[in-house]
């Protein structure tokens, strides 16, 4: 039998590893703009067309390399950064497995220019899938200039499975950020189709976080500082009020390399608890600098998943300067020792006797009769509210005080109810009931019905959504004051994508510059409704949902707008607000469950009634 073993050519090779590292143009501008970090580079520029589909081009003034070092940089395995196993366990630099040039070069048309700043001219190499195309000399600036031209031409399996423009422009920007809040002192600038997406000029930590998401994240950012023997610990943390639903704003640097941690991600989680509600997510951006030796960066081919060596004394540091820096700034709940009213406990001396406390009385007084010094009343007047024969009065003053703030609207709809001679289980008018501002309680045939009146009012916000947008009769309603909304590069990306949707929807959304938007326009019946927060909460769904969001944009959008528009609970109704409800309800074509699948009404029937009579 003949030997069925051999060795794979070289161009074979290079594409299963460009496999694993470049995955879609986000993975060559995040490669490339690593290697240009550890040139030494003081701006890195890139420039796009189609998203990264047709150029990516990456401009540094970084080091540059000579006409050898320019050849042999686009070859498998070739590096500057190691040169023996030990070196591995000391890694401070980006890229150092020399795969990164060599896996582009092999699935698309690359062009190389760079001068060392001690040449005069310099180096120009083109590759095209792995082929050698030409090396000559060139004028160029110092620095490099890589473009990366028809990615994946030769391998159209993986071509085809790339996103359109929109979300593959918004992992570009995604991974750019991460590199920009690693290495605040270099400028980054990105440009697509001709026009400037991000532009960051140097900064420090905080200002570069600020530059990245806004203004109003300034405000929310509390400072971690913690120096220990096994890893120091800086950074900032967001306040527990600007927590969100959706991820995207928790990042993890180790030696000023972006990771991901779900270890420690767990420690901050930890430290937020009972802070935050149970499903939103802390914001926190936070930098380890640890020794090389005890970290290990080279478990991954993206190199984002890092290995500690102790792990676990770590996670315990990092709780403890979350929790820390929570307690410093007063946003842990804390005790009040109120000392107000309370008794002064005086130590006696043992030169002197105790004395008894004296305590005057007065034989005379009787409750009911005041001097006219205390109320205005003359002495031996009784007072209305105490007097025997106006007891009822006395009565219903002591329930008016004791009842709780949601109580009194209950009282009201039962005593509204009453002065109409009605029975309230019966009469051609059902008498309603709304109980803790939340349900609303309707006699039926069958026994007594509880409605919850927040999930029924988003079903029925959510049909008349979907009615409305299927029909074509949109009522935008106008806002008295146009809101403007300041969003995250990646933010700004995705409201761009979204804003047909948005706009069939009744919004009226226009571009405002700067990653801001302003919403002049909101759909009808969306009046108690934050716009900026409408927003925030349709990104947050696009971002946890993903394909699903795009299979369905529609029915996603009308079931955020419907949870950003519904009444809350602890909201008092009037009976004509609840009979409203009702009769809404009953007109949509599931009234039983809201549009996430929750129970809306349940029916105690007249049986389960009388049976808990019987057993009492």
């Amino acid at each position: 039998m003949a030997d069925i073993i051999q060795l794979l050519p070289d161009s074979v090779a290079n594409q299963i590893a460009a496999g694993e590292v470049i995955q879609r143009p986000s993975s060559v501008v995040k490669e490339l703009a690593e290697n240009s970090v550890d040139a030494g580079s003081s701006f890195i520029t890139v420039i796009l067309r189609e998203a990264g589909k047709n150029l990516v081009e990456v401009i540094d003034n970084g080091c540059g390399m000579s006409e050898t070092d320019a050849r042999l940089s686009l070859e498998r395995h070739a590096t500057s950064k190691i040169k023996n196993a030990d070196d591995l366990f000391a890694i401070k630099t980006m890229g150092f497995r020399g795969e990164a040039l060599a896996s582009v070069a092999a699935i698309a048309e690359l062009e190389l220019q760079t001068r060392r700043q001690q040449d005069d001219i310099g180096t120009l190499v083109e590759i095209k899938g792995a082929e050698f195309i030409r090396q000559e000399p060139v004028s160029c600036q110092a620095g490099c200039k890589i473009s990366i031209k028809n990615l994946f031409f030769n391998v159209p399996a993986r071509r085809k499975f790339l996103k359109t423009n929109p979300t593959e422009l918004r992992h570009i920007v995604t991974e750019l950020q991460r590199i920009a809040l690693a290495n605040p002192e270099i400028e980054f600038s990105l440009q697509h189709e001709g026009k400037k997406i991000l532009h960051l000029p140097p900064a420090n930590r905080k200002q570069r976080i600020i530059h990245i998401f806004g203004r109003n994240i300034n405000q929310q950012l509390v400072e971690i500082d913690t120096q220990t023997n096994l890893a120091n610990i800086g950074g900032f943390i967001a306040k527990p009020e600007y927590s969100k639903k959706a991820p995207g704003e928790q990042f993890f640097f180790i030696n000023n390399r972006f990771m991901r941690h779900p270890y420690f991600h767990k420690a901050v989680t930890r430290a937020f608890e009972k802070l935050i509600a149970p499903d939103a997510l802390p914001s926190y951006f936070i930098y380890f600098e640890a020794c090389p030796k005890t970290v290990d960066v080279n478990i991954h081919p993206t190199k984002t998943e890092i290995k500690f060596e102790n792990e676990k004394a770590v996670w315990q540091i990092l709780m403890a300067s979350v929790r820390e820096a929570l307690g410093k700034f007063n946003l842990v709940p804390s005790i009040d020792f109120n000392t107000e009213g309370m008794i002064d406990m005086v130590i006696p001396r043992r030169d002197r006797e105790p004395s008894p406390p004296e305590i005057s009385v007065d034989p005379d007084f009787n409750p009911f009769e005041q001097e006219a010094g205390g109320s205005g009343l003359k002495q031996g007047q009784k007072s209305d509210r105490y007097r025997y024969g106006n007891w009822e009065q006395l009565y219903k003053d002591f329930e008016k005080e004791r009842s709780m703030p949601g109580e009194e609207s209950e009282r009201s709809v039962v005593h509204a109810e009453r002065g109409k001679d009605e029975n309230i289980f019966s009469g051609s008018t059902p008498a309603l009931l709304q109980v803790r501002n939340r349900f609303i309680l309707s006699p039926v045939k069958s026994g007594l019905m509880i409605i919850d009146q927040r999930r029924a009012h988003e079903r029925i916000l959510y049909e008349k959504f979907l009615k409305t947008i299927r029909s074509g009769s949109l009522i935008a309603q106008q806002q008295l004051y146009p809101v403007n909304i300041e969003l995250s590069p990646s933010d700004y990306q995705l409201v761009k994508e979204l804003t047909g949707e948005l706009v069939n929807f009744g919004f009226d959304i226009r571009d405002f510059g700067t990653h801001s938007i302003i919403i002049s326009g909101c759909p009808a019946d969306t009046d108690h409704a934050d716009p900026a927060k409408m927003i925030e909460n349709l990104l947050s769904e696009y971002k946890s949902s993903g394909s699903a969001f795009k299979e369905s944009p529609r029915e996603k959008i009308a079931l955020n707008l419907a949870g950003s528009s519904a009444i809350n609970y602890g909201k008092p109704l009037t009976r004509e607000e609840m009979q409203d409800i009702i009769d809404n309800l009953f007109a949509c074509e599931i009234p039983n469950y809201s549009p996430d699948g929750k129970t809306v009404l349940v029916i105690l029937s007249n049986d389960d009634i009388d049976k808990k009579f019987r057993e009492a």
